[in-house]
């Protein structure tokens, strides 16, 4: 085998492995979003979850993809890993698919849909025909590849080597076999692509069935190797995906070994077909089929070994995000499932600080100072930094719904920030207060009760209008009713103040610190309905205060 050979063998290659790439790439636009919903609301059950495993994988033609949604997901709190692993086990079935299609050998028609595919690639008008047409170009060149890989220029050389017919003559170790395999599959980053260059072997009559299960069993070992590389230094639970991925094959490589070393299992495949193509990848979804059939019963096991051997860490500091991974933000879904979260993280801490505030204020009390100062730290730490992971998100391709959700998302969290500085504004107002032995009156208290319950109501009904992304006009109008209250009770609060400075009843030291206080409600109640407004879909620009 030449030099000539080689450029061949690594062109087609190439060209195989740019087809799958471009393929996936394309399903995953045309089918991926309602994929990723279906994962989102059906992987309660773990069979459910399982069968949603096959389905998803078989669609967007990649395990790994699969695998990493699922850390999004686990990391945005919406599933646990009892309900994950059910999935990644199905996904290891849904990933077989490509095996299929090769072995049926389409290869007569991809000059066709590279043609046909190229064509609504580049002239279609609308966005989900260059789609459709990316998968159809993918889709041939990946066939074409094969077929060129195949062909007398490149592997069908390996005919006339006299080494590589030695070689092949002479394998027999199971070990040596499964090494290749895992080197194989480590070099390629996909499972699929390696199982592909297996049948082009033994389609050439180059790869006997007895070394070839060796070969198919490293290869699934080795398929778990991008994810090992992506959960690097990532969260805990995206380390334990990729951990029950990896259990999922060396579980199969521990099954599979000894029987084709004791049973005439190898020779059994070669009876299903006189088809080298088919008879690997028979090999390779029998060894997935199987392997999950026997692990699906002890998903909790799996979970618990997980759990012993990636622990949680222990005493992390505040100052970081529990549900964004930077390590796997490539998916846009789960990416803004994990921002939604951690939004919603930072809203409860400036729901409790100004709970906290607004209570030790009318109870002259600042034993929550502390607190209120700890958690304005990690406020502003999150108002930042998930600012600045926003600005890099929106370098990425996103569709119009993500990019304008992103869009509100910056207003919203600019709002809950300076909420958060209002709220520490009145606790720092009764620090002052205390210091300086200062009182207010019953009425006044009163008064500054009522508009804070009904600001803590406008920022409760408003948040949680901007998590369910609707308002109807009668829940915005009974918002802006609260706002308008807000704003005429302040009025009031402050005339009926400037009345019992004259009456003599409150001293001016406290007048001012209550003003100021009531000045912070006010714009508390701003800042939510702020924040309601970006709720509302028809609502181009965000109202800003």
């Amino acid at each position: 085998m030449g030099i000539s050979n080689i450029i061949n063998l690594l062109g087609g290659l190439g060209l195989f492995l740019f087809g799958m790439k471009y393929m996936s790439d394309g399903l995953n636009q045309v089918a991926g979003n309602k994929m990723k919903h279906l994962l989102e609301k059906l992987t309660r059950n773990r069979f459910k979850g399982f069968l949603l495993g096959m389905l998803v994988t078989a669609v967007i033609q990649s395990s790994s993809a699969t695998t990493v949604m699922l850390m999004g997901f686990l990391n945005a709190g919406i599933m646990d890993l009892a309900q994950a692993t059910g999935v990644i086990i199905g996904a290891n079935i849904g990933t077989t698919i490509t095996a299929v299609l090769i072995a049926i050998d389409v290869s007569a028609i991809a000059p066709f849909c590279i043609f046909i595919g190229a064509v609504m690639a580049l002239f279609s008008k609308k966005q989900t025909q260059k789609y459709v047409g990316q998968i159809i170009l993918g889709f041939g060149i990946l066939f074409f590849g094969l077929k060129y890989m195949s062909g007398d220029a490149a592997m069908g050389a390996l005919k006339t080597s006299e080494a590589f017919q030695g070689f092949i003559t002479s394998a027999n170790n199971p070990f040596l076999g499964i090494v290749i395999g895992i080197a194989i599959c480590a070099v390629l980053q996909s499972s699929s692509a390696s199982i592909g260059v297996l049948q082009v072997l033994a389609l050439q009559g180059l790869m006997p069935m007895d070394f070839a299960i060796y070969l198919i069993i490293g290869i699934n070992v080795g398929s778990a190797m991008p994810l090992f590389l992506s959960a690097i230094g990532a969260k805990t639970n995206a380390k334990r995906a990729a951990f029950i991925y990896f259990v999922f094959d060396i579980v199969g490589m521990i099954i599979f070994t000894p029987i084709a070393l004791l049973t005439p299992y190898c020779d059994w495949l070669t009876t299903l077909s006189s088809n080298g193509s088919v008879q690997v990848a028979a090999g390779h979804i029998i060894f997935k089929i199987v392997t999950a059939i026997f692990l699906l019963p002890f998903v909790k096991v799996i979970v618990r070994l997980s759990e012993k051997f990636i622990k949680d860490k222990e005493h992390e500091s505040q100052l970081r995000f529990m549900y964004i991974d930077k390590k796997i933000s490539e998916n846009s879904f789960s990416t803004v499932l994990q921002i939604g979260r951690e939004v919603e993280r930072m809203a409860q801490l400036v729901r409790k600080n100004f709970v906290m505030a607004c209570e030790g204020f009318a109870a002259n009390d600042i034993s929550a100072q502390r607190e209120i100062k700890e958690n304005e730290e990690v406020i502003n730490w999150l108002n930042h930094s998930i600012t600045d992971f926003l600005v890099t998100i929106t370098s990425h391709e996103l569709s119009g719904d993500v990019s304008e959700y992103i869009g509100k998302l910056f207003h919203v969290i600019t709002d809950l920030e300076r909420i958060g500085d209002h709220a520490l504004n009145i606790s720092e107002h009764t620090e002052l207060a205390r210091e300086n032995e200062l009182s207010f009156s019953d009425d006044g208290l009163n008064e500054f009760r009522d508009i804070y319950e009904k600001a803590l109501e406008l920022y409760d009904g408003s948040f949680n209008a901007f998590v369910n992304k609707k308002l109807p006009d009668n829940e915005e109008h009974q918002l802006h009713f609260l706002e308008d209250s807000i704003d005429q009770l302040t009025l009031t609060a402050q005339d009926n103040h400037v009345e019992r400075l004259r009456e003599k009843k409150c001293h001016t030291s406290s007048g001012v610190v209550f003003t100021k206080v009531l000045q912070d409600l006010e714009r508390v109640g701003d800042h939510s309905y702020n924040i309601a407004w970006a709720a509302r879909k028809d609502k181009d620009l965000i109202r800003q205060i």
